[in-house]
């Protein structure tokens, strides 16, 4: 290892030589770079490097190179005003070589890393070096399922060197081995559709649309300023490297349909019917092109956007999903354009509702209630920081009208038996937004005791409604208002799972307003065990996760239950395990021996002592 690592030194020997003959280093730095480089060599080379390792040389060549840049550009301009020029010599690029070659055994050993591939390539491309290919071409052979590197590809060979045919290549080969990849097909469409408007641009530009040379851009003294500035839509294209069976010279400039947007619409079509041929079962690509067709100018875009949401209709009017989807559509405007009027923005409402109504006719589901009172409720109350929601803040007058729908709505999924806990939640929540306490305090308790028992979500709804009316009545909480709440927390987690028990405690400013809660109710005379169990329970999930606080917390209310409860085996059995797990031996033997002490030879002793 060690001559590996001289030589890998020696071969720098050239380079740092001329670093100091250049004046871009002193010695003593020089001194330090060979110290640091002989570091980073070990590293890479003992048994078991890690990824850091190599991150970490390649971030410290990168700030040795961008110093030694940063010095040569003000001896570069004092040699300027001398009348000289900055010679270019080995060290100019030793530095990014060496990062190349870091990155190289990099993705030797960890093939596998793709953020370690990408780093490589983002180096390669940002630098113009001349591996970048190789590296593409590798990073594929190893990664050929990873759409990501056929998009990254194909991006670099259309925007950087402007090779329409080796992207499409690329963006095809990419296809066949990920056909399943929705972001390739997008991503393929954006790019055909890009390379038209660019075909279009530079006919534009050249003068072609009116039959004749155009003479002002020609003629103009900026003409070549400006076509170093729109250098790309003059890539080097041949009509042979056109998209198949299209020649714009061939079209006639007097029709009145555009040839290029009839050929967009059609390559929009060949890609949507290969992508949904690929993969059927998936709306969100379908949702993605038709975003993208509303984004472009086709021609006869409105026939095919028709044809695509029939197509999509047929394949997906049985998933709530897409009834949600076709009704926010109706609403796409409003997103779009904020200058929209009341009665503008209240028609295209009117349109959702429309299409939630006729949905619930063809899919009657508790899905379908749930999405649909989601709506309803970011219509009826818009929250500022929500972008689609703050569109309805100039509608709110007449929100009267989406409550009727919220309350009927809820009805119509009661009689259909279709409630679950979102709606439920979602109606609940309406209810007190409405300040409609009574109705909200009723409603949570027929749930909670009925069909949505188990669900922890209504029952801190709950909690929090009866809280809040408390609240309402007096100032400050009695004792007795403190034991109603106590009583209906114990009654709550004897319904709810303990892994879903926790937002019982955090649903008042976190752990610390669980804790302030929970010793308010271990205030009261005796408590109960399953309640001390509970609390126990919230500290130690939490200190197994090295959260100290929660441990001496979790001590202190198992000595506190074993006050009162210091015959039950279990309490004892449960805190010696955690002291196993979380504590140290010294504390383990000492839960042990007073438990021994405190219980004498009980059976459970054996068990205890074996754990």
């Amino acid at each position: 290892m060690a001559d590996v690592v001289q030589y890998r030194l020696e071969r720098m020997v050239e380079e740092l030589d001329d670093m100091e003959r250049r004046r871009l280093f002193s010695r003593p730095e020089i001194d330090e770079i060979v110290r640091r480089r002989r570091d980073f060599e070990y590293r890479l080379k003992r048994r078991r490097p890690i990824r850091q390792d190599f991150l970490d040389y390649v971030d410290y060549e990168s700030k040795v190179d961008h110093l030694r840049r940063l010095r040569k550009s003000v001896m570069a301009a004092e040699l300027r005003r001398n009348n000289k020029r900055w010679k270019r010599s080995l060290s100019d690029f030793a530095g990014v070589r060496r990062i190349v070659d870091i990155y190289r055994l990099a993705t030797i050993k960890f093939k596998g890393d793709m953020d370690l591939w990408f780093r490589y390539l983002e180096f390669c491309r940002w630098k113009r070096h001349g591996a970048m290919r190789k590296v593409l071409a590798k990073a594929i052979r190893y990664h050929p399922k990873v759409p990501g590197l056929w998009i990254y590809a194909a991006a670099w060979e259309f925007d950087c060197n402007l090779n329409v045919t080796s992207a499409r290549s690329l963006m095809q080969s990419g296809l066949r081995a990920c056909p399943n990849s929705e972001n390739l097909w997008v991503e393929y469409l954006r790019m055909e559709l890009t390379y038209l408007n660019k075909l279009k641009a530079r006919k534009a530009a050249l003068g072609e649309d009116s039959g004749k040379e155009n003479k002002t851009v020609e003629t103009d003294e900026n003409a070549k300023q400006w076509k170093e500035d729109n250098i790309d839509l003059f890539m080097p294209l041949s009509e042979k490297e056109n998209v198949e069976g299209f020649d714009p010279q061939e079209q006639n400039v007097g029709k009145k349909t555009d040839a290029f947007q009839e050929r967009s619409s059609h390559v929009f079509q060949t890609i949507y019917r290969g992508a949904v041929e690929a993969i059927p079962s998936s709306m969100n690509l379908c949702k993605r092109f038709v975003e993208i067709l509303d984004d472009v100018e086709l021609s006869h875009s409105d026939k095919l956007r028709e044809e695509i949401m029939e197509d999509i209709r047929n394949r997906f009017s049985q998933k709530e999903d897409y009834w949600d989807w076709l009704a926010k559509l109706q609403i796409r405007n409003c997103k779009m354009d904020k200058e929209l009027t009341r009665e503008e923005i209240l028609g295209m409402l009117h349109k959702a509702v429309q299409v939630y109504e006729e949905a619930l006719e063809i899919l009657p589901s508790a899905k379908m209630f749930s999405v649909y009172a989601k709506f309803l409720m970011d219509t009826i109350f818009p929250e500022d920081d929500d972008i689609q929601s703050s569109i309805f803040m100039n509608i709110k007058d007449d929100s009267l009208e989406f409550s009727s729908h919220m309350m009927e709505l809820y009805q119509k999924a009661e009689s259909s038996g279709c409630i679950n806990e979102d709606l439920a939640y979602r109606y609940v929540s309406f209810l007190v937004r409405m300040d409609r306490q009574d109705g909200a305090s009723k409603l949570s308790e027929k749930l909670c005791n009925g069909e949505l028992s188990d669900s922890a979500k209504m029952w801190v709804l709950r909690i929090s409604i009866e809280m809040k009316c408390m609240t309402n009545k007096s100032v400050s909480l009695g004792k007795n208002d403190l034991q109603s709440i106590f009583d209906l927390l114990g009654h709550a987690l004897t319904r709810i799972e303990i892994p879903e028990a926790d937002c019982l405690w955090l649903m008042r400013d976190g752990i610390a307003g669980a804790r302030e809660m929970y010793k308010r109710f271990l205030a009261l005379p005796r408590p109960s065990l399953a309640f001390y169990k509970h609390c126990i329970d919230l500290e130690r999930n939490l200190a197994f996760i090295s959260d100290n606080d929660s441990l001496v917390n979790a001590r202190k209310l198992f000595e506190s239950a074993l006050s009162i409860y210091n015959q039950h085996g279990g309490l004892w059995q449960d805190y010696h395990s955690m002291e196993l797990k979380v504590g140290s031996s010294e504390t383990a033997n000492a839960v042990y021996w007073c438990a021994r002490k405190t219980l004498g030879d009980a059976s459970w002793l054996s068990a205890l002592r074996s754990s």
